[in-house]
């Protein structure tokens, strides 16, 4: 099966967020978010893999994730993987001289300085204290707790989309509020702060398109990451909704091309990250 038919396809769906921009252009509130998505602001929050992703996994209203998406707690982990890799703490171990293939390479520890991040730390003491070392897509699967081995499940990271709403609600991107379904009450955190969840957006779009550099080895190594494990989480179309057809289009063109990469070949290039790819090999096998 090619590596890009599970790329989620567009749904015709008309948006609630976007039919309120539609219906109020002349909202001088409404522009002047735009106008800060569009310059940029230099007090931008600053957020992680993993909470870029769950925001855009969160309806903005609701405040919770699809109950149908199944993909997006191992999309979650894979996040986590990557931010250690991308910080200096994990790494792959030596291909040898047979080039093992990334999927086949053990996730070794580089650096067991602690991040400050209490789900990037939980996991880098878990990947510490394992021997002998494991591969990418073990821990994985460790960490979302999908083993058969009972003595890997001390490893499951519990409680993770909850826990990084609450970051976002520390960073006053979210609110937290309870809601009543029938049987039972939900704890739902509502998005506050469009403009950062436009910015992300925006952000996604252009590098498809307008910043589109047409060189994987060129992009921004958090972008690809986020592309990447943003459609492995099916939450990728929320990003693109409200472009028009062509350029849906061509994103979706894009990001096709994206994931059909040869990603052992993109893997040995310099200044490359190797455990950005082997999550992505792991995602896409």
């Amino acid at each position: 099966m090619n590596r890009s038919d599970g790329l989620v396809q567009r749904r015709n769906i008309i948006r609630e967020n976007n039919e309120s921009v539609l219906n109020d252009p002349t909202s001088s509130e409404k522009k002047d978010r735009e106008e800060d998505v569009e310059d940029g602001d230099s007090k931008e929050t600053r957020l992680t893999l993993m909470e870029e992703v769950l925001l855009l996994g969160l309806k903005d209203k609701e405040g919770y994730t699809s109950f149908w998406n199944d993909c997006i707690s191992s999309g979650l982990r894979g996040c986590i993987l990557i931010e250690l890799g991308l910080r200096g703490r994990v790494e792959l171990e030596r291909a040898g001289m047979r080039r093992k293939g990334l999927l086949s390479r053990k996730l070794i520890l580089k650096n067991d300085t602690p991040t400050g991040d209490v789900l990037l730390d939980e996991a880098l003491k878990h990947i510490k204290e394992t021997e002998p070392p494991e591969t990418v897509q073990c821990w994985i699967e460790y960490l979302s707790g999908e083993s058969w081995n009972p003595l890997k499940l001390r490893y499951q990271l519990k409680n993770v989309r909850e826990r990084l709403a609450k970051n976002l609600v520390e960073k006053g991107v979210l609110t937290t509020e309870k809601q009543n379904f029938l049987l039972f009450d939900m704890t739902t955190h509502p998005l506050t702060d469009d403009i950062t969840k436009s910015r992300l957006i925006k952000k996604i779009q252009d590098a498809v398109l307008a910043k589109w550099v047409n060189d994987p080895q060129r992009m921004d190594k958090r972008m690809l990451a986020l592309i990447f494990l943003a459609n492995a989480s099916d939450v990728l179309e929320n990003a693109t909704a409200s472009l028009n057809d062509d350029d849906y289009e061509l994103a979706m063109k894009r990001v096709r091309e994206l994931l059909d990469l040869d990603f052992e070949q993109e893997s040995v290039k310099p200044n490359t990250s190797e455990v950005l790819w082997a999550v992505f090999a792991a995602f896409t096998k």
